[in-house]
């Protein structure tokens, strides 16, 4: 690399290149920096009142948004751009929602997604990206469950660490949101009361996945956890992730409201509040001035902020991608294989000896039914929402699909008029589910102009920032959202579908024995008064721009349905943990999901792993052994039916003596493509990390010796899985 021109930042990035320290040469950049620009950089360069006003005028994120730049010295800063659905920025392609990508379990997908999202951020002029969210569901209600990836910590820190490996490539990944982030509407007041062991054992484990895979930065969250703020918590973000982890990049807050105390947060290691000028811009260099703050801390965060920047770009790829690659025809194909592989066939019962999927090519009627079925459905309008210029609804690719046959589409608001048409087709088609409305981030702004929120915000420092100020408390103190279209959003009260969606299913089901219901959700569904009912469900997922398309391959048998649950479903509410989504305080224990089905004796109406295939599947010849953190073996995996297909290995394993015997817990998994009629060995390659427990005296993870039952099957408690044990 020529230096001749090259700014400061430039030469460091060079030397970084050639194999220098990056602290080292972050310290040099430091010392030419002055006590201004050293401050700038623990902030967004935004004025924060001009930053807000943008908000509730232009939208969010319409433009990466700048934290810590020095031009004088060529230093970038962060450019952040959010997602994870994509590229906020702009126009940008819109890939199903994580859930729905967990659903693949397909961790080669997923960085081939994390590339596609990073080129097309750097095309926009981003290079932080804001969207590797991993936080672990503990209740299915979660608003935002959308954003992550399963409930199960092995699944979500693969997947989590694949994205940061795609994206990487262009940008710097960020995690989120550490931790303990999982109750929408209670985020800004909610205490999140957990001990020691539950804390590493299902909490963080996943966070420490992607921190081990290299992911740059890591955001905070808005929560307390055992009586302090998360954004200024000296355990969580100076303990366990400095101390345990040995991290060393950058920590930045949740926005806006991730800190509540500046210098507190200073002290526990927050290095950049988030993403404008705010309290620090206003306090920090009077504290700094009066002793309350120390120029240590500031010193420290910058080296960490500066050599995170100099890792990124003395690694990243070095041809810059153009702006055609953002909505290019392969990120929009890319798209459309996600959300196929992403579907999950719950249940395919025979109708006239037959099972009703796929559906036959020679089709010639069909009924799409539903409010969901012509509406462009991509997830929630909060700060993941991806603006892409189209979405192919599933009434919109079912007709393209099936030029001709006769389609005919209703609403479902008249159920005598929706039944009819299904009576007068072969086949109904019933689109039922959930919209930003029902679920979702929820920022609305009454919670934003809170008392011990407004106490945040800093003082207008002239007279237009003052106008801005009262225009935004004006519209924020009407109710108006301050990232997205004003949705309703948050947390679900009910995990039903709506009574007009039952009542649909009912009158649809009644009137057509090929009914074939699409779910479109991202967590659980409670469907025990209709299931039965209908020989077909299939779940959509917010399944993207191109998802229309995918339905339309997945239910005329383009593509066989490869998805798997990332998460059990229950049968009945009351096999869910408790819940109070306004609370200002809760106890997370380590009993959710599959396990709490397990733990109390009540079987899933679909288990964790579930999926159907347009094929059979058998799993056989398990060998494995102990390699000293990590068992390693192969199993073979047949396709005994007469399509091709994709298949997904679950590696479970449980402890048959001992502590916690009987509790079956995911491990591993693999996935292998396998043409009719032939078979396949897969290799094993799982890591013993959930069979540990947490010694809290030691601050180390052990591993209990004695024997476990290791089960390689499609799902849990697969009564036909490949069985094996191994002594540790």
């Amino acid at each position: 690399m020529s230096t001749t021109g090259a700014t400061a930042f430039d030469r460091a990035v060079s030397a970084v290149r050639n194999g220098a320290p990056a602290a080292t040469q972050a310290a040099h950049l430091y010392e030419q920096l002055t006590d201004a620009e050293r401050l700038d950089l623990l902030d967004g360069d935004l004025p924060f009142w001009q930053g807000m006003h943008s908000f509730v005028t232009d939208g969010y994120n319409v433009d990466p948004y700048p934290m810590g730049a020095v031009p004088r010295l060529g230093v970038p800063g962060i450019q952040f751009v959010d997602g994870p659905r994509g590229s906020v920025v702009g126009q940008a392609t819109a890939f199903p929602v994580s859930m729905a990508r967990g659903a693949t379990w397909d961790t080669d997908l997923e960085e081939r997604i994390g590339a596609a999202i990073g080129a097309e951020l750097r095309a926009a002029g981003g290079n932080f990206f804001g969207g590797v969210c991993i936080n672990l569901p503990r209740h299915p209600a979660w608003g935002r469950a959308q954003e992550t990836y399963s409930d199960q910590p092995t699944l979500l820190g693969e997947m989590g660490a694949a994205l940061t490996r795609g994206v990487q490539r262009h940008a710097m990944a960020c995690v989120k949101h550490f931790a303990l982030n999982s109750m929408e509407n209670a985020r800004f007041q909610v205490d999140v009361r957990i001990d020691d062991a539950t804390l590493h054992e299902d909490f963080l484990p996943h966070f420490r996945r992607v921190i081990d895979e290299g992911a740059a930065a890591v955001m905070s969250s808005y929560n307390a956890i055992n009586g302090e703020w998360a954004g200024q918590n000296p355990h969580t973000l100076t303990t366990v992730l400095r101390e345990e982890w040995g991290f060393e990049g950058t920590v930045i807050t949740d926005f806006i409201w991730g800190m509540r105390d500046g210098t507190a947060a200073l002290r526990a290691g927050l290095d950049v509040e988030a993403p404008f000028r705010q309290q620090r811009g206003a306090h920090l260099a009077a504290a700094l001035a009066d002793g309350t703050a120390d120029w240590a801390d500031v010193r420290r965060a910058a080296l960490r902020i500066l050599a995170t920047q100099l890792r990124h770009y003395a690694g990243r790829e070095q041809v810059e991608p153009d702006r055609e690659v953002i909505l290019s025809d392969a990120h929009t194909e890319l798209a459309r294989d996600a959300a196929r592989r992403a579907m999950v066939l719950l249940r395919n019962e025979p109708v006239a000896g037959s099972p009703v999927l796929p559906l036959p090519a020679t089709l010639g009627s069909l009924a799409v039914l539903g409010r969901l079925a012509d509406r462009a459905n991509t997830g929630d309008h909060g700060s993941s929402d991806v603006r892409s210029p189209e979405v192919t609804s599933a009434l919109a690719g079912l007709t393209a699909a099936l030029p001709d046959a006769r389609i005919r589409h209703d609403d479902g608001a008249d159920l005598r008029r929706a039944a009819e048409l299904a009576a007068d087709s072969e086949v109904a088609v019933v689109v039922v589910g959930y919209t930003a409305e029902d679920e979702g981030e929820f920022v609305d702004g009454s919670v934003a102009t809170r008392e011990e929120l407004l106490a945040i915000y800093p003082e207008p420092e002239d007279d237009q920032q003052a106008a801005w100020r009262d225009e935004v408390l004006s519209t924020m103190g009407a109710g108006v959202s301050v990232v997205g279209a004003g949705s309703a959003g948050g947390d679900r009260r009910d995990l039903h579908l709506r009574p007009e969606d039952v009542q649909l299913v009912h009158a649809v089901a009644a009137a057509n024995p090929r009914t074939v219901v699409v779910l479109v959700t991202a967590g659980a569904v409670l469907m025990e008064e209709w299931h039965r009912e209908v020989p077909g469900i299939l779940v959509s997922w917010y399944c993207g721009m191109a998802g229309g398309h995918a339905l339309a391959d997945v239910l005329l048998g383009a593509h066989n349905p490869s998805g798997r649950l990332p998460y059990a479903i229950p049968a009945d509410a009351a096999d869910l943990p408790e819940l109070d989504i306004d609370a200002t305080a809760i106890t997370y224990d380590r009993w959710y999901g599959q396990r709490l089905l397990a733990q109390r004796g009540v079987q899933a109406l679909y288990p964790l792993g579930w999926g159907l295939s347009y094929t059979g599947w058998s799993v056989s010849g398990l060998t494995i052994v102990r390699d000293g953190e990590r068992l390693r073996g192969e199993v073979t995996v047949a396709n005994t039916g007469d399509v091709d297909g994709r298949h997904v290995v679950q590696v479970y394993g449980t402890r048959t003596d001992g502590d916690r015997t009987g509790e079956r817990e995911l491990l591993g998994f693999a996935t292998v493509t396998v043409p009719a009629g032939s078979s396949a060995v897969v290799p094993l390659d799982v890591s013993l990390d959930r069979l540990t427990r947490w010694d809290a005296t030691g601050a180390r993870y052990v591993l209990p010796g004695g024997p476990v039952r290791i089960e390689a099957g499609s799902f849990w408690g697969d009564p036909d899985a490949a069985v094996g044990t191994v002594q540790l």
